[in-house]
């Protein structure tokens, strides 16, 4: 299946990108430079422009009052959400579409190449290099698990370009199937919709989306690739050197006679697989998977904390007596009130005319005026008592 997408890369882009597609043996890259450009640009002025101006205009009083660090986060979960919606849409149509790829054997899901899985690689590829990019900004509030998902899964597609196992490219994004329920979950929490019927329902099926196309499906393709894998790197020869990179050593070659002569293999070169592009493809392959059970966990753990049991694990809040910092008039109540009297003289806040007792009931204060009173001796009776004596 030919690229769908309506404009076709310009040819002074072509050719500038060519030296480079060459050099790292990206072959097809050229043919979809511009796409990537675009992917990148728009979900940069998605972050940057449009997630802002939307959000202070339906949140006009709650998307202001976030600190930087939230709303950094907001942004980019708007821009998740467009991304993991619209690349969804189009894989599930190139997979219903591009006959081709049910033609393909394991040589074909190898090596082969089809404009429409191109596409969906250079739009996946240019959301994660937006992603790494952000995450390299912002290291310190996104972790390194975030910024190791960046790295394998903008490595993992742009080995679609050499072409390499570009066949499983939509089939891989469909990882993004529960990216709109999980970021429709953490909406709710900025929301003060924490505990709602909303996110009770979103979470049932963010788990199951999570649980489906994640753990299941993609466990499954991958043990798939793998196995396409193997069979290509054991249907030839050993080399001393790649032939596509010109620099890494240790490849195979694949066995031209199991491989059909098409034009989903036009960019098979010499058709080997390097051992060290197995090597890295699998290692990467691997990261994102551990990450996907290691996050399933924590996702199960951090949905449980804000439902009620015996499904939920939420606790009820508990507040400390004189914990509680309450404010009259700019003053704070935690502590007895202080007076220029009071240091001066050496008498208690409270033996002064206005000291107020604050208790907290409820939602409602009690304030009790308390009389005059000073300390004369140890005994602390009042100074007309002491008089009298």
């Amino acid at each position: 299946m030919h690229d769908p997408f309506p404009f076709p890369c310009p040819d002074w882009l072509r050719q500038r990108t060519e030296p480079f597609a060459d050099y790292v043996s990206l072959k097809t890259l050229p043919l979809h430079i511009h796409e990537v450009l675009l992917a990148f640009s728009l979900y940069s002025a998605i972050n940057i422009i449009v997630a802002p101006i939307i959000s202070r205009f339906f949140f006009p009083r709650i998307y202001p009052s976030f600190n930087a660090r939230t709303k950094l986060n907001w942004d980019v979960h708007i821009v998740s959400f467009v991304q993991s919606t619209i690349i969804c849409v189009v894989a599930l149509w190139v997979m219903a579409k591009d006959e081709e790829r049910s033609e393909m054997n394991w040589a074909g899901k190898v090596h082969g190449y089809t404009g429409a899985g191109g596409l969906i690689q250079a739009f996946a590829g240019g959301y994660f290099l937006w992603d790494l990019v952000i995450t390299l900004q912002n290291i310190n509030v996104f972790g390194l698990g975030m910024l190791a998902h960046a790295v394998s899964a903008l490595f993992v597609f742009s080995l679609g370009f050499r072409p390499f196992v570009n066949f499983y490219a939509p089939t891989f994004i469909l990882y993004e199937l529960s990216s709109p329920f999980l970021n429709i979950h953490w909406f709710c929490d900025k929301l003060k919709m924490t505990g709602s019927k909303v996110q009770l329902y979103n979470g049932i099926v963010l788990l199951c989306t999570f649980f489906g196309c994640r753990l299941c499906w993609g466990t499954y393709q991958s043990v798939r690739v793998f196995y396409d894998v193997y069979r290509a790197i054991t249907a030839g020869e050993f080399v001393l050197q790649d032939p596509e990179l010109g620099k890494l050593s240790n490849g195979t070659n694949v066995d031209p006679s199991a491989i059909p002569t098409s034009d989903i293999m036009q960019f098979a070169g010499e058709r080997t697989v390097p051992l060290w592009l197995a090597a890295c493809y699998l290692l990467s392959n691997l990261t994102l998977n551990g990450l996907n059970w290691f996050w399933f966990g924590k996702m199960i753990e951090t949905l449980r904390k804000r439902f009620d049991p015996p499904l939920g694990t939420r606790k009820p809040e508990i507040k400390e007596q004189g914990k509680e910092q309450i404010l009259v008039e700019g003053i704070s109540l935690q502590s007895p009130p202080q007076t220029p009297y009071a240091h001066a003289s050496g008498i208690d806040a409270k033996d002064y005319i206005g000291a107020v007792k604050v208790e907290t009931k409820s939602n409602h204060l009690e304030v009790e005026q308390m009389e005059i009173r000073k300390r004369t001796g140890e005994d602390g009776r009042p100074m007309s008592s002491a008089r009298a004596a």
